[in-house]
């Protein structure tokens, strides 16, 4: 039991931590919509959604709405994610004659509800990994333990993100980031669409948008890693003798 304890304990407890702050950066970036108007700006998403948006199959004059209006229908699809995939079927743009039309056809609706269900399974394996991060967090104060120190923790971070690297460079980045959406996307559900048939995939200009959202997320995760782990210290360290 000691030699599990021993050897479990921190990997368990760091692994918990990442998912907590994982979750918790992901719940941050989301109510700032991911900083779409920067990535926007940044991407060059003016200029794309001009080009393409005439191209669209399904529907017509989205290369007349106005950039502001490219941010609300973001957001809501960002909120729409966000609550289980509420208010999805009613996200609309106006027409040159002010009439109102659905923003996405179904396959587009049935994918971001999809995702919507993929990220309420986040929130629940990532609050259980809080539960049990702040569980160990108690139960080393209680029994004294001290974190290890901080180039151990750097090295186990990296020898971990190396491994993952390798193996994804091994079996080959496009041939890993299709195998991950047939999992876990339901067979028979569109997830891949083209410029010309999603202005959905257009207004995102997919996959550069993610480049974007995987930066700010690292970032966030990076800086609430470094607090957690300074205020974890100080809990986890006894205090001095005057």
């Amino acid at each position: 039991m000691k030699v599990i304890s021993r050897y479990c304990f921190w990997p368990l407890f760091f692994t918990c931590q990442l998912l907590a702050l994982a979750l918790l950066s992901w719940h941050l970036a989301a109510q700032i919509h991911f900083a779409y108007p920067q990535g926007y700006k940044l991407l060059g998403l003016e200029a794309h959604i001009a080009k393409f948006a005439p191209l669209n199959h399904y529907k017509k004059e989205f290369e007349f709405v106005a950039p502001t209006e490219h941010w609300r229908l973001f957001g809501e699809i960002s909120d729409g994610i966000q609550s289980g995939g509420k208010g999805l079927t009613t996200i609309s743009y106006k027409l040159a004659n002010g009439e109102s039309t659905p923003f996405m056809h179904e396959a587009e609706i049935i994918h971001l509800q999809d995702v919507a269900n993929l990220i309420d399974t986040f929130y629940a394996v990532g609050s259980l990994g809080a539960l049990i991060w702040l569980g160990l967090i108690a139960l080393a104060y209680t029994q004294k333990r001290r974190l290890p120190s901080l180039p151990k923790i750097l090295l186990g971070f990296v020898v971990g993100l190396a491994s993952l690297a390798a193996i994804v460079m091994a079996i080959g980045a496009k041939d890993v980031f299709y195998w991950f959406h047939e999992q876990i996307f339901p067979d028979g559900h569109q997830w891949f669409f083209y410029y010309q048939d999603s202005l959905m995939t257009t207004l995102m200009k997919a996959p550069d948008i993610f480049a974007f959202i995987a930066l700010l997320l690292l970032g966030l995760l990076i800086a609430t890693w470094g607090i957690s782990l300074y205020g974890v210290n100080r809990i986890l360290t006894p205090p001095k003798n005057n």
